[in-house]
């Protein structure tokens, strides 16, 4: 467990702090979907940016569904920044067609799945598996479970989502299995589980072939999922022997099921008759920005866990690997920037972001040690942050993303991951 030091927990957030700021930046949607509380109940400021209150955290004190309440919001804020973004520098296609909801959609869905099952492994190893900490991360996994259901169901039909919410389930049973067999070092059961998920693959190739009308083949979505088994087991794997380097294999893993919702999208949209094209370049641009947004809160989710649970806290190995599997993704989130706006631009958005990396260090220090009286102050200061935010990304879009809406989207944005915070906060600092 980490030493509760003021330098420790500035350490360890600053990681966060890295995501929590782009997300802040990115978000210009006033959306309260997902299992947060709505704002009006939440917060009490002037959501012009002028506010003399501070927000008010959404936090449930659970991390697990509280990292994926701020996790949630990032398909919509990608949409958002994609339709500005591409309507200001004439991108080809349809940012909101049917098909590329569709294929952004499974982007966040699948990607989501991977990293949840990821920490679940890593929480089921740190805490165990009866621990109330293992349960809770095992409810937010299944979470995703019912909602990818309920996307295949709402294209396929009801009977449909049923019957792939079974099979879905059926090939976590076996990633658990397989993550079991791994740690207690039972390479007999591990290979059946191996063998299981191997199964799993080709059952899961006829069922999109026979929901897409044969737009997906058996043969491809079945190598496709096999890549999925192969990377997430491996994930599994580095987890399991307390690798250092463990982040970057489970984001290895990640990356991947980008592509298959891709593929996913593509053939499920051909077999519905959805309108567009989920390829074009608008398309790849709003899944791109899902993938990479989302994926920003998921490492820094790992990297605070991280931090809080391995030996050695921040000076660990492990810690400043998973800081650095962040910072991957963070370079990758500045360079799509400069690859719309330019690269002064790029700078500039970097430099915004890192400005009010402190207020959240800041507020995690407080929230850790009880100033309640600091807590506020930096609540405040990531308030008066919206304003900069709203203007930068109303610059880059040529008014495409009015700084107003920004500003206001941003709100929601404070409140859920401080809420993150406090949560992870409670539930891994003893």
């Amino acid at each position: 467990m980490m030493r509760r030091t003021r330098s420790t927990y500035a350490v360890a957030i600053m990681a966060t702090g890295l995501t929590l700021g782009l997300t802040l930046t990115a978000c210009s949607s006033d959306d309260t979907s997902g299992s947060a509380p709505s704002m009006s109940a939440t917060m009490d400021m002037d959501m012009g940016g002028d506010s003399t209150a501070a927000v008010e955290p959404i936090s449930t004190g659970d991390p697990f569904a509280d990292a994926r309440t701020a996790a949630q919001h990032m398909p919509e804020t990608a949409l958002t920044l994609a339709t500005g973004l591409a309507a200001a520098t004439d991108t080809a296609g349809e940012v909101d067609s049917d098909a590329a909801t569709l294929r952004a959609n499974l982007t966040a869905l699948l990607q989501e799945h991977v990293y949840l099952t990821g920490i679940g492994v890593a929480t089921a190893y740190t805490a165990g598996a009866d621990s109330a900490e293992f349960t809770a991360a095992k409810a937010t996994l299944d979470a995703n479970t019912a909602d990818l259901a309920a996307a295949v169901g709402s294209l396929a039909g009801e009977e449909q989502g049923a019957a792939f919410q079974a099979l879905w389930d059926e090939h976590i049973g076996y990633f658990v299995d397989y993550a079991v067999a791994k740690k207690s070092g039972d390479q007999a059961a591990a290979d059946a589980a191996q063998a299981s998920l191997a199964g799993y693959t080709t059952q899961a190739g006829a069922f999109f072939e026979q929901i897409s009308a044969g737009n997906l083949p058996a043969a491809d979505v079945a190598a496709a999922l096999t890549m999925h088994v192969t990377t997430l087991t491996a994930a599994i794997d580095a987890l399991a022997a307390g690798e250092p380097t463990a982040s970057d294999t489970l984001k290895a893993a990640a990356d991947h099921v980008g592509m298959d919702a891709a593929t996913i999208a593509t053939g499920l949209a051909a077999g519905a008759g959805l309108s567009g094209d989920a390829m074009d370049d608008a398309s790849t641009l709003r899944s791109g920005l899902t993938a990479l947004l989302q994926e920003h809160v998921y490492l820094a989710s790992y990297a605070v866990f991280t931090a809080y649970t391995a030996e050695g806290g921040v000076e660990s190995p492990a810690f400043t690997a998973a800081a650095a599997t962040l910072d991957a993704n963070s370079v990758a989130l500045s360079e799509a920037v400069g690859s719309l706006a330019g690269e002064e631009n790029a700078a500039d958005f970097l430099d915004l972001w890192r400005s009010h990396i402190g207020f959240f260090v800041d507020y995690a220090v407080a929230d850790a040690t009880g100033d309640e009286d600091a807590r506020q102050e930096q609540l405040l200061n990531l308030d008066g942050y919206r304003g900069p935010a709203g203007e930068f990304f109303e610059k880059v879009s040529n008014g495409e993303l009015p700084a107003d809406a920004v500003a206001d989207g941003l709100a929601h944005h404070v409140a859920t991951l401080a809420g993150a915070i406090d949560s992870l906060a409670a539930a891994l600092v003893k």
